[in-house]
């Protein structure tokens, strides 16, 4: 099996170094307040090394929302944001951040201001010049509630203004400290559109999306396709990626291909060229392969995990999650679904993630005679069928997935149906289209899945802090000034081992309250053929087409 990893161009680094956070659970992390020098470019040997020109097919589980970053929430858009959108910095995969379209910045003593240097010789791929107007008119745009920026907005807390300093010098404002700001500046969610574009299309950006990425779009045919084409004028990749200038590529054509066996059997038959999600079976089976090839890297953040809805009674109640939480054998189906392919969750947190606590791991055993004693205790009694009733209600749990059954999550509901029906709970299974309604307008659930790719564990805090900006309930629903307080201070909290241990009291207090069920760390997977070269990934787990080339 080829296992690809992000590697570092050469670089001359200059004396300055910045603040660092976004953190990791290990190495060291500078401190000081300004920020390195954009960095040297790759010779013109690197940049003619690779084969020029061709198309390269890529395969994807599902369609994205929409291509407008700053409305997107799913992470497959990602995939496909990336290419057309850059960022004003970027994270290296030890965690530090480098420059990209801002060129160095600094931060002032009380951490309430980030003030950036942006490039000069960056235009948006319709013309519309790069410049601190632009930074300013994309922030205010995501604060703007007419653009309903969730996941966005979420990302950019807690800034609150922008000021124009010169026409390439912009000032950040922020409410409050934060240690995760400037990381989350490098996500493609905060990526930098065209002030222009965004004016002309309004709420159809995302069908019409402009950027200064290394490639521009094409088309996008609903339910099948999206292609983009190479920009010739790109010149300003971060140093993530060897290539410092426009893509090998002529174009990327992104294709949806929803059903699994059909999604990696276009590899195989040479449909396309990469595939991404690969089945378990698949992903062994191509360890030794001739023609095809596996890459793969691991994904940091918030592990898939099923949430309870704690505004729905019975499951306000601690011992009636706590009963889930004996009864389902989470282990059973992460062994019999992905093979050994995937990693048990057992926190809000995956192990990549700084703060990680690992005493939670075998913390929770299933014990079926333990479940039953505990619904027997809140006077659920089992009737003729084996489901449990009170006050003539029967014990059901409206568990709500989306479709399609992206990594057998529809396997899990499935599962965990026949799992708890042993404790005497009827799980009512409703797979839909339309997550956004059933589950974050009507809070129409009992357990929901949800999964985000971040690599600081202030994530937690738009998941289960009680305050969201967007005036919608998180999906726990979750209400507990102590752990407001934990997240709030995890925020702001300089010294590192300070912040873990308040990021260790968060995880213990969601796993001992039953809040949720952690089920599985998401490995990322692409399948390719071997003419395929030059695929990296991002500190998140992004897939990168800055240095693909084809073999020919």
């Amino acid at each position: 099996m080829r296992i690809m990893k992000t590697k570092r161009s050469k670089s001359i680094v200059a004396a300055a170094t910045m603040m660092v956070v976004l953190l990791s659970a290990c190495g060291s992390h500078p401190t000081a307040q300004e920020s390195p020098k954009a960095e040297a470019s790759a010779s013109d040997a690197e940049q003619t090394a690779a084969a020029q020109g061709g198309e390269l097919t890529y395969a994807l589980a599902t369609s994205p929302d929409t291509l407008d970053p700053h409305r997107s929430g799913l992470a497959v858009a990602v995939r496909v944001l990336r290419t057309i959108y850059d960022s004003l910095v970027v994270q290296l995969p030890d965690n530090t951040i480098k420059p990209w379209l801002a060129k160095e910045w600094t931060v002032s003593e009380d951490g309430l201001s980030y003030t950036f240097k942006l490039r000069e010789d960056v235009k948006f791929h319709d013309g519309t010049p790069f410049n601190a107007e632009a930074v300013k008119f994309n922030f205010d745009r995501i604060l703007d509630p007419a653009t309903k920026a969730a996941n966005a907005a979420a990302l950019l807390q807690p800034y609150e203004s922008s000021e124009v300093i010169d026409e390439y010098t912009v000032k950040l404002n922020l409410s409050t400290p934060s240690r995760a700001f400037l990381g989350n500046l490098s996500q493609a969610l905060l990526g930098i559109v065209s002030p222009t574009a965004a004016k002309q299309y309004g709420d159809q950006l995302g069908q019409h999306p402009v950027g200064t990425g290394p490639y521009k779009f094409v088309k996008w045919e609903e339910n099948a396709g999206i292609q983009v084409e190479r920009n010739p004028d790109y010149h300003w990749a971060p140093e993530l990626v060897d290539n410092p200038g426009a893509p090998y590529l002529d174009s990327v054509n992104f294709r949806i291909i929803p059903e699994e066996a059909t999604r990696i059997g276009s590899v195989q038959s040479k449909q396309v060229l990469a595939a991404e999600t690969v089945p378990p079976q698949n992903a062994i089976a191509l360890k030794n392969h001739a023609e095809l090839q596996l890459l793969q890297t691991n994904t940091v953040g918030l592990p898939y995990t099923l949430f309870f809805n704690l505004d729905h009674a019975p499951w306000n109640e601690l011992k009636a999650r706590q009963a889930v939480q004996l009864a389902v054998d989470v282990d059973a189906i992460v062994k019999t679904l992905y093979l050994g392919t995937y990693e048990r969750a057992w926190s809000p947190l995956t192990p990549g993630t700084f703060g990680y606590d690992p005493s939670l791991e075998n913390s929770i055993q299933p014990d079926l005679t333990k479940a039953n004693q505990l619904l027997d205790e809140l006077g659920w009694v089992k009737g003729a069928d084996g489901i449990r009733e009170k006050d003539g209600k029967k014990l059901t749990l409206h568990y709500v997935d989306g479709t399609p059954n992206r990594e057998k999550r529809n396997d899990i509901a499935v599962i965990i149906q026949q799992q708890l029906k042993q404790i005497g709970i009827a799980v009512e299974v409703e797979i839909t289209k339309d997550v956004r309604t059933v589950v974050y307008t009507n809070g129409d659930y009992d357990l929901y899945g949800n999964s985000q790719v971040n690599s600081d564990p202030n994530a937690l805090y738009s998941f289960y802090h009680s305050y969201d900006p967007n005036g919608q309930p998180t999906l726990s629903r979750l209400n507990s000034p102590e752990v407001d307080e934990w997240l709030e201070q995890g925020r702001v909290e300089k010294d590192d081992a300070k912040r873990a241990e308040l990021y260790k009291k968060v995880q213990h207090y969601i796993i001992d309250n039953a809040i949720i069920l952690p089920i599985y760390v998401f490995p990322y997977t692409v399948a390719a053929s071997q003419s395929v070269q030059g695929i990296k990934f991002d500190s998140l787990g992004y897939p990168l087409f800055n240095d693909v080339s084809l073999k020919k």
